[in-house]
């Protein structure tokens, strides 16, 4: 029972890998047909290569006496049996060098094309897990697991396991070919074999452990510098480029450490199984040529054994050459193949339909959610919504406000309850199908790293420039992206670092009016801006919100006045819920809060107005 958990624990994930490419080597069918086809070739031609060597050692070398099995052999002249013999030496070889290209380079493509359809495969389902999984998750371990431990496991794939693979065929046949030509000098030859297999399990044990470790070092690696690097203006203003430093070099010291270890450990099964092979060439030496001097085998059958019993060997050598890199790879597709496995938590229902234009009718239906259980963000929720209808949620920080948006996005799925639109629940409706009908606007007004076109196209990917310009002008962008050097072909940073925050989230706000969508969600856009660009936001969010069901998340209460329903969210809870009139008669939490913030809004632009300065804050207009 001990050795088979050795055995299991040895290379155990490479079986596990190979049971996900299978079905991604079904397309390249041919491609592995003609590999194989190749590889059998080869095997074939390796077969041959040493019987011109036979025939020289025994038809020329022990002089005229010896005798053949092949009358035609031993009717040639011994200058033409040499020649040809060296002559069938250069075909026999080049033609298995042919082979062997075509199926190293069948291999190769093999693996790189299965690889990078698994890579593919990867970086879209990682893109499909839910947020609670990517809340939890780190994203440079994350980003190594798409590219670099892709990476591994296609050259490994190419290089040695593929390769691998094919040897067996040599390993059968020349083993075959051996116990043809003496039964018992094969027999010797599998003495070492337990030994072999002994030192291979354990070794290889000790090298998987060792790999998988410095796998999940370099991935702390990544995440640590993809942390530093991503938050560097927060790193440099509290100075923390030491403590960061001091963190990754660690990381480094240990991945480093488990790097010696697994190419030590490596090197030793190399050392060892060149030993092992030389065992069993010197048992095979000395009994053949001990059988040759009795005559009961010929110089040149013991010169083939040999040779066969090399190529039998090789696959051996090559296991223990590549088992720190095979080592690497299992450790590597461990991880990758722990994504795939991974299900998202929220995923199409079986049934699911693509819905219809939304009219925009919302309802919350006694919903509560816990990203942790027994921890409740919100607790039986419920209201209604009509289409086109404003809505404000307001309260204090972390209270539920933000996940109950995401709940419409359904980034999440309640616990308890349902979240309706248009009288069904959305779990009815496809992903995509509900996503595509919701525009978001967030806080930071997130751009990406391209043009300031495509960021706004990425609303509406078949948006036409004309279209791209509208949403621009609705957005009080166009003037200042027509200032830019290249205007709406200007190549923005990364993040939209290049631009102002007030340009981004006006760009965000043009990216969220091309999409069109009924249903519109804004968490605190106008956070953070100054009062010259939170009005041109604010015009500019007035014009978008026309004719759409609008969810506000704002603890700018001024902002929530003009809603035609606010709902005050505290412990999760709809604690208050009207009008902004309604809510000013009921003289309550939300009354309370709103007199202190105009208050200080008031007293701001009194302070601004005394020192010759612009207002300090903007007043939206105010509902009737």
């Amino acid at each position: 029972m001990g050795r088979r958990q050795t055995l299991q624990e040895s290379l155990p994930s490479l079986w596990r890998i190979l049971r996900h490419l299978r079905p991604y080597l079904r397309p390249q069918r041919w491609l592995l047909a003609g590999s194989l086809l190749a590889l059998l070739a080869e095997v074939g031609l390796r077969a041959l290569e040493p019987w011109p060597l036979k025939f020289v050692f025994d038809h020329l070398l022990r002089g005229p006496h010896s005798s053949s099995p092949l009358p035609l052999v031993g009717a040639l002249e011994p200058l033409t049996l040499l020649t040809l013999a060296a002559l069938a030496v250069v075909v026999f070889t080049s033609l298995r060098a042919l082979a062997a290209y075509l199926n190293t380079i069948g291999f190769a493509l093999l693996g790189s094309r299965v690889l990078a359809e698994v890579r593919n495969k990867l970086y879209h389902h990682l893109q499909c897990l839910s947020l609670s999984f990517h809340n939890q998750a780190r994203s440079g371990d994350l980003l190594v697991r798409v590219t670099s431990d892709t990476a591994q496991l296609q050259e490994i794939a190419v290089t040695a396991l593929l390769p691998l693979l094919g040897n067996i065929f040599i390993l059968v046949g020349m083993l075959g070919l051996m116990f043809s030509l003496h039964w018992r000098l094969a027999l010797l030859t599998l003495v070492v074999l337990p030994l072999f297999w002994v030192t291979t399990t354990r070794s290889s044990k000790r090298i998987h452990e060792a790999a998988r470790r410095q796998r999940q070092r370099e991935g702390a690696l990544a995440a640590t510098a993809a942390e530093s690097i991503g938050a560097i203006k927060i790193v440099q203003a509290l100075s923390l480029q030491g403590t960061f430093a001091r963190t990754f070099s660690s990381h480094n010291s240990k991945s480093l450490k488990e790097g010696v270890k697994t190419r030590r450990l490596a090197a030793n099964l190399e050392r060892t199984t060149d030993v092992i092979i030389a065992i069993a060439t010197a048992l095979v030496l000395w009994y053949g040529t001990w059988l040759a001097l009795r005559e009961e085998l010929t110089p040149g059958d013991l010169l083939v054994f040999l040779s066969y019993l090399k190529s039998a060997f090789k696959p051996m050598q090559d296991l223990a050459k590549y088992t720190g890199r095979l080592a690497k790879a299992a450790a590597a597709g461990e991880r990758v193949m722990a994504l795939l496995e991974r299900e998202p938590e929220v995923r199409n229902w079986p049934g699911a339909i693509s819905a219809y234009a939304f009219r925009g009718a919302v309802s919350f239906q006694d919903v509560s959610f816990a990203y942790e259980p027994g921890r409740w963000v919100l607790k039986e929720v419920s209201f209604e919504v009509h289409p086109g209808q404003y809505i404000a949620l307001v309260g204090p920080s972390g209270h539920g406000k933000s996940t109950l948006a995401s709940l419409i996005l359904r980034l999440y799925d309640p616990t308890t309850g349902s979240v309706m639109i248009d009288g069904r629940d959305i779990r009815h409706y496809t992903l995509d199908c509900l996503r595509s009908q919701i525009s978001v606007l967030l806080q930071d007004g997130l751009l990406f790293a391209a043009s300031v076109r495509d960021n706004i196209a990425y609303g509406a990917p078949a948006a036409s420039l004309e279209e791209i310009v509208a949403a621009a002008r609705l957005a009080n962008a166009h003037q200042f992206i027509a200032a830019l050097p290249e205007g709406y072909d200007t190549v923005i940073g990364e993040r939209g670092v290049t631009l102002s925050h007030g340009q981004r989230q006006r760009l965000a706000i043009a990216r969220a009016a091309i999409r069109q969508a009924p249903i519109l969600i804004l968490d605190e856009p106008t956070t953070g801006l100054d009062g010259e660009n939170e009005r041109a936001v604010v015009e500019a969010l007035d014009r978008l919100t026309q004719g759409r069901t609008t969810f506000l998340i704002t603890h700018t209460l001024l902002h929530a006045a003009k809603a035609d329903l606010i709902l005050y969210l505290e412990d999760g809870r709809v604690r208050e819920s009207g009008t902004h009139h309604e809510l000013m008669r009921a003289n309550g939490r939300y009354a309370a809060l709103y007199r202190l913030q105009a208050s200080a809004c008031e007293y701001g632009r009194r302070a601004a107005a005394s020192q010759g300065g612009g207002a300090s804050c903007y007043y939206p207009p105010m509902p009737a």
